[in-house]
């Protein structure tokens, strides 16, 4: 099996709306998002190799986070790459009320 590249991840606002409800209802984190800038995401992207981004969930000092590294078809992970962590999280950095966050 391989990862795809081309893959659809589209997801309707209604659908994408009703499963970031679904989390928030669970109340297991107050943290419900956060944000990666274009340019560490293009560099993990331009890495050789790299067809996609793959995340792992982390803690940092009793939070919830990301841990951002690219992907190859195979399924391994660019771990000796460029990783991303460092995301400015939600709340306390919230977008105003909107179908994914209220």
């Amino acid at each position: 099996m391989s990862f795809n590249p081309n893959q659809n991840h589209s997801v309707t606002l209604a659908k994408a709306s009703s499963m970031t409800k679904a989390y928030r209802d669970l109340n297991i984190n107050p943290i419900i998002g956060g944000f990666f800038g274009k340019d560490v995401i293009q560099a993990i992207l331009m890495q050789t190799d790299c067809v996609g981004l793959k995340f792992y969930f982390a803690i940092e000092n009793g939070n919830l986070t990301l841990v951002l590294c690219g992907a190859k078809a195979n399924q391994n992970d660019l771990y000796q790459g460029i990783l991303a962590e460092d995301s400015p999280l939600d709340p306390p950095f919230s977008a105003s009320n909107n179908p994914l966050n209220s």
